[in-house]
């Protein structure tokens, strides 16, 4: 059976995050744009690094560029629309607000300061969801559930959440998938042996993503 998380409760806790302003009261942002968007029902959780400066005009994630780089991805790993995803899919990310520009012209990465701030709105969505999947997406994801380890010895692999290698047949739940960060910033990507990483993760995503939208690995 699965366990659906309390929508009164899960409204009340994105109220918290959306009128969060703990990084503006650290001096680390001029203004607070919390981005996440979910369902109680989602049994699959996406979690991005941080929003961009699209996502934090539209308080939606995964509208830029990068954005429509996943979505593909998402559709690679067995859904069969944007629409699908944005309905099925609880989507945030490790700090809830757009960092600003880097000096080097990109988003400015959140220091571990302003991920650690943000750790408990993550911590408790993750506890009210209890999601089956949670697909990681980029460095700073990574290092919070996978900490340590170079991106080609985690896309293509299924991990639990204490880290260790697992088989979609595993009971424990959720199953934790690594991708790399879709932006055209990142280069790694470049490599065909990294594009095949990538192609083998959606791969091994795409049953365990039919299953959960065909209720089959419900309460496995």
């Amino acid at each position: 059976m699965v366990v659906m998380a309390n929508p009164a409760t899960l409204a009340q806790l994105h109220r918290e995050i959306l009128a969060c302003t703990r990084c503006v009261a650290a001096g680390y942002l001029r203004a607070a744009a919390p981005v996440l968007s979910g369902y109680a029902d989602n049994r699959i959780m996406l979690v991005g690094q941080a929003p961009g400066a699209v996502e934090a005009i539209v308080r939606l994630p995964f509208q830029g560029r990068s954005g429509k780089v996943l979505m593909a991805w998402m559709e690679r790993a067995g859904f069969t629309s944007e629409n699908q995803v944005r309905r099925r899919v609880y989507m945030t990310s490790i700090t809830k607000c757009f960092p600003g520009k880097g000096t080097g012209g990109g988003d400015r990465r959140p220091s571990r300061a302003e991920v650690e701030l943000c750790r408990s709105h993550l911590d408790r969505q993750l506890a009210l969801i209890k999601p089956d999947l949670v697909i990681a997406v980029g460095g700073l994801v990574h290092e919070r559930f996978l900490p340590g380890r170079p991106l080609d010895r985690l896309v293509g692999g299924i991990f639990n959440l204490a880290g260790e290698a697992v088989s979609t047949r595993t009971q424990a739940r959720p199953l934790l998938v690594p991708l790399p960060h879709p932006s055209g910033a990142s280069r790694w990507l470049n490599a065909v042996e990294n594009r095949v990483l990538l192609d083998r993760a959606l791969r091994r995503l795409r049953p365990i993503v039919r299953g959960l939208l065909d209720g089959q690995l419900a309460g496995a």
